[in-house]
C-alpha cells in the first residue's frame, strides 16, 4: 500500500511538472515539503544548480559585465533561458508571447531549456506541446537544452534571465552578451523565508537589465535593489475574451489555485463560504486545478483547469470574480473585465500599481468584506450596462502595444 501511495504521489509530480512546469511543482513543494510529493529529492533540492550558484560571486563585478556588446542597428541574437515550459504555465506562455515580439522586431532568438530537477517532459515532447498548444505562439527560435560546460553561442549579443534560477547560468555564462532579466513576479515571496528565498532575491542584485511585466515591479526593483528597470503594461487578448452574454448574470468566478500559494486559495474559500451563506442562490464556479480532494463547504462547479478557449464561455455566465493575489497582479482582471466580468481583487500596491481601471473592485483582505463585495457587484441595478462598460475600458488595452513598449526598452539598452 505505501509503494502504491508513492507511485500515486510520484505520478502526480510528474503531471503538475507537465502541465505547470517544473518551476511550479518546485514552488508548491516547497511551501509543502512534508507531502513529500517526490519519490527522491533532485540534487541541492532545488531549482538552481548548486555548482551555479558557488560560482556566482555578484559582490564582485565580473570583468566581461564592464563593456558589454553593443549593437548599433539592425537585428540582434539574443538567447533566453529559462525552465522547462508546461502545458499550462501562464508565466511560459507570456514570456513565450513576449520572444515572438522580439522575433516579430526581427531579432534572432534562441531558446535554452535549464533543468536542475530532471523532473520535465523530454525535449521532443516539450516541442510536440509547444506545436500543439493554442496558448503558445509559433517561434522561429530553436530550442535547445542548456548546457553549463558550453553555454550560449559565441555570437550571442543578448542573454535574458526569465527566472531567478536561470539568472545564474546567465550570470556564469562566458559569454559578454548584454545582460537581462525579463521580470514576472517577486520570486522571493514564492518560498518561506530561507536559503532559496535569499538566493531569488539576491539575483535582483547582478546588474542585469530589468524588464518587468507592470509597473510595481519596475518600482520594487528600483527602488529596493537599484536595478536599472524597464516596463511594460498587461493587456488582454480581445481574440479569446469578449462580452457574448447581455443579460442578466447569477453566477461568479473564482481563479482557484491551491497549488500556488500567493493566489491565496484558502482565503478565498474562507469568503466564498460566506458568500454561499449570504447568497445560496449563485452559482460558483472554481477555476485553475482541479479542488476535487479538498473539502470546500459550499456547493460549487469545479471546472479544474481549463483550455483558454473555453474561458470565455464561463466568464459570460458570470457576474464578478475573485481574483486574489499577493505578489505581481494577474493577467485575469483585464481578461475578466474584457468579457464583461467584474474583478473583486484584494487592495494593495502590488495590484493597484499594475492596473487602476475603475472597474476593478479593489477590497482588503478580510473573508466577510469579499463577500460583501461580490454580493453587492451581483445586485448592482445597472450590472448589466456596467458589464457593457468595463469591456468597452479594455478595448484598446491591446498585447501589440505592451510588445511595442518591450522592444523599445530592450532596443534602447541595446544601443548603448
Amino acid at each position: 500500500m505505501a509503494v502504491n501511495r508513492l507511485r500515486q504521489k510520484a505520478g502526480r509530480a510528474r503531471k503538475l511538472a507537465k502541465d505547470e512546469g517544473i518551476r511550479n511543482l518546485f514552488g508548491y513543494i516547497a511551501q509543502r515539503a512534508a507531502l513529500k510529493l517526490l519519490t527522491r529529492e533532485p540534487a541541492g533540492g532545488m531549482l538552481v544548480d548548486s555548482l551555479d550558484v558557488s560560482d556566482v560571486d555578484w559582490t564582485e563585478r565580473a570583468e566581461r559585465f564592464e563593456h558589454p556588446v553593443t549593437v548599433a542597428e539592425g537585428p540582434v541574437k539574443i538567447a533566453w533561458i529559462m525552465s522547462p515550459p508546461g502545458k499550462e504555465s501562464g508565466g511560459h506562455q507570456n514570456l513565450f508571447r513576449f520572444i515572438n515580439f522580439a522575433e516579430q522586431a526581427g531579432h534572432e532568438c534562441t531558446i535554452y531549456l535549464y533543468d536542475n530537477v530532471g523532473a520535465a517532459p523530454t525535449l521532443a515532447a516539450t516541442k510536440a506541446m509547444l506545436r500543439e498548444s493554442s496558448a503558445y505562439p509559433n517561434l522561429r527560435a530553436e530550442i535547445v537544452e542548456y548546457d553549463r560546460d558550453a553555454g550560449v553561442r559565441a555570437d550571442t549579443q543578448a542573454l535574458f534571465a526569465t527566472g531567478w534560477e536561470t539568472a545564474y547560468p546567465v550570470y556564469r555564462d562566458a559569454s559578454s552578451a548584454r545582460r537581462f532579466y525579463f521580470v514576472q513576479d517577486f520570486e522571493p515571496l514564492f518560498y518561506p523565508l530561507g536559503s532559496q528565498a535569499l538566493l531569488a532575491e539576491n539575483t535582483y542584485k547582478f546588474g542585469f537589465h530589468g524588464i518587468t511585466a507592470g509597473g510595481w515591479l519596475k518600482h520594487k526593483l528600483s527602488t529596493d535593489y537599484g536595478m536599472p528597470c524597464d516596463s511594460f503594461d498587461f493587456a488582454v487578448d480581445k481574440a479569446h475574451y469578449s462580452v457574448t452574454n447581455r443579460g442578466k448574470r447569477n453566477e461568479i468566478f473564482f481563479y482557484a489555485r491551491p497549488v500556488t500559494p500567493r493566489r491565496a486559495f484558502e482565503l478565498g474559500i474562507l469568503a466564498l463560504t460566506e458568500f454561499a451563506r449570504m447568497r445560496p442562490d449563485v452559482t460558483i464556479n472554481l477555476a485553475g486545478w482541479d479542488v476535487s480532494e479538498f473539502i470546500i463547504p459550499f456547493k460549487h462547479n469545479n471546472l479544474a483547469s481549463m483550455e483558454i478557449d473555453q474561458l470565455n464561455a464561463v466568464y459570460n455566465r458570470c457576474g464578478a470574480g475573485l481574483v486574489l493575489s499577493l505578489t505581481n497582479m494577474s493577467l485575469l482582471p483585464l481578461e475578466l473585465m474584457s468579457a464583461g466580468v467584474t474583478p473583486v481583487v484584494n487592495d494593495g500596491p502590488n495590484n493597484r500599481m499594475v492596473s487602476d481601471n475603475a472597474n476593478i473592485e479593489y477590497v482588503q483582505p478580510s473573508p466577510r468584506l469579499i463577500a460583501k463585495t461580490l454580493v453587492e457587484v451581483l445586485d448592482r441595478p445597472d450590472a448589466i450596462e456596467r458589464s457593457i462598460a468595463m469591456s468597452a475600458s479594455v478595448e484598446d488595452v491591446d498585447w501589440a502595444d505592451s510588445g511595442t513598449q518591450f522592444v523599445d526598452a530592450f532596443e534602447r539598452a541595446m544601443r548603448g
